[in-house]
């Protein structure tokens, strides 16, 4: 079907008909900063039924009895939800679900207004191509909220109008306070720390990816010294306006992403950048990719981290809180990268909670393992290359908060890393 501008009473209609044979079907919508609101409450207030697949979801999602919830990365719209279906994966498998055992009957997407037969996901590729690609093999519907504030970015940004079965015109914000902006106030001096001990290990000519958080938006300030930087990277903010004005970035070199989340500047500096390349998941967090790029970076965090040098990233008391997300996928490729390192970076202490964040062993599901190094305000711990006495060493005297070295040491004898 040739996708046409949509009344609500043509969506009604279209929903009607690719739904009436499924009791609850699966609706797979865009995520992160780039949820299509109005489209999706208008699917709400149509189907009884169904349930709604979003990663990272955000705040005022639908959510009431008979939505099921289901994601492989948990947002504050989902954290908390009675009806949450979590599907653990990595973020590069997540594609292949689709194809497999997470069919979509609908795809709801938020994107551009149309330029030459086109519209642009602008902000939020992601999962997104695979997901209309599974949903138009098995007669599913494809549907997507216009709107004209959503930047036009290229690659696999660009979705053919004869892909898309109805169009719905809808005008609403994009920018968002950059992810770790909000938090860098509290804590700013560790935070501060932890991004300059970041920003020692990388040189120019590396590749970048910088995970969410205030950790990695510490980072940037360091970096504008370097210059030929590359970006290779699951998602970006506003930090990269610095490094671009700062002449970091290398001009001959893709900056690569699958979403972003950001300032209405970063949005304007998006839309139509030839030096943007907005992919889809499967090929930016693939390992064997991540691992061709030059002295490949990449830059995460971790609720905690034990003497095994593993982190969980995911859990808190045992309930899921996010996801594996891209960090499994990044570790991975970067080691392998000539050159390369993967950083994990937080701090030894838990404010909020009061506790460390360096443990003994993790007793919740491990999220990853095997770092090069893992950083705190406190410092540097090598891990990569170390054997696991010396990985443990090196945790405890130089990332652990002194306050709790001492029982640390006691529990590593226990552990036999002592």
């Amino acid at each position: 079907m040739n996708s046409r501008v949509a009344t609500e009473r043509d969506i009604r209609d279209l929903l009607d008909t690719a739904c009436r044979l499924a009791k609850s079907p699966r609706v797979v919508a865009a995520g992160n900063a780039s949820g299509p609101k109005e489209l999706l409450d208008l699917i709400d207030a149509t189907l009884p039924e169904y349930r709604l697949n979003m990663l990272n979801a955000g705040k005022g999602i639908p959510a009431r009895d008979g939505v099921i919830h289901e994601t492989s990365f948990v947002g504050v719209g989902m954290r908390r939800s009675p009806s949450l279906s979590y599907v653990p994966a990595r973020l590069s498998l997540v594609p292949a679900l689709f194809h497999r055992t997470l069919r979509p009957d609908v795809v709801v997407l938020h994107a551009s207004t149309p330029v030459d037969g086109k519209v642009s996901l602008g902000m939020e590729v992601n999962v997104l191509p695979a997901a209309i690609e599974a949903c138009r093999e098995r007669g599913g519907l494809v549907l997507a909220q216009v709107n004209p504030r959503m930047p036009y970015t290229f690659g696999d940004a660009e979705i053919p109008l004869d892909h898309i079965d109805a169009l719905f015109e809808a005008e609403r914000p994009i920018a968002v306070p950059s992810p770790g902006e909000a938090r860098l106030g509290r804590e700013a001096g560790s935070a501060g720390a932890i991004g300059a001990l970041c920003a020692g290990r990388v040189s120019s000519g590396a590749t970048l990816q910088l995970g969410i958080g205030e950790v990695p938006d510490a980072t940037l300030p360091g970096l504008t010294h370097l210059r030929n930087l590359g970006v290779w990277t699951e998602m970006f903010s506003d930090g990269i306006l610095t490094l671009d004005a700062a002449g970091a970035l290398d001009p001959n070199r893709y900056i690569t992403a699958s979403f972003a989340a950001g300032s209405d500047e970063l949005v304007h500096w998006m839309h139509r950048n030839p030096r943007l390349r907005m992919l889809r998941t499967e090929t930016v967090n693939n390992p064997s990719n991540i691992a061709d790029q030059p002295m490949m970076t990449s830059i995460n965090t971790a609720l905690q981290v034990d003497l095994f040098a593993q982190a969980n990233a995911s859990r808190r008391q045992a309930r899921i809180h996010s996801g594996f997300g891209g960090q499994t996928d990044f570790i991975v490729g970067a080691v392998h990268s000539p050159g390369g390192q993967a950083i994990l970076a937080l701090r030894s202490w838990h404010p909020k909670a009061d506790v460390s964040a360096i443990v003994p062993l993790i007793e919740e599901p491990v999220t990853s393992f095997q770092p090069s190094a893992v950083i705190t305000e406190q410092g540097v711990a090598e891990v990569f290359g170390q054997t696991e006495r010396e990985q443990a060493r090196n945790i405890i005297e130089n990332a652990a908060h002194p306050a709790v070295r001492d029982e640390l040491w006691e529990e590593a004898a226990f552990l036999g890393l002592a």
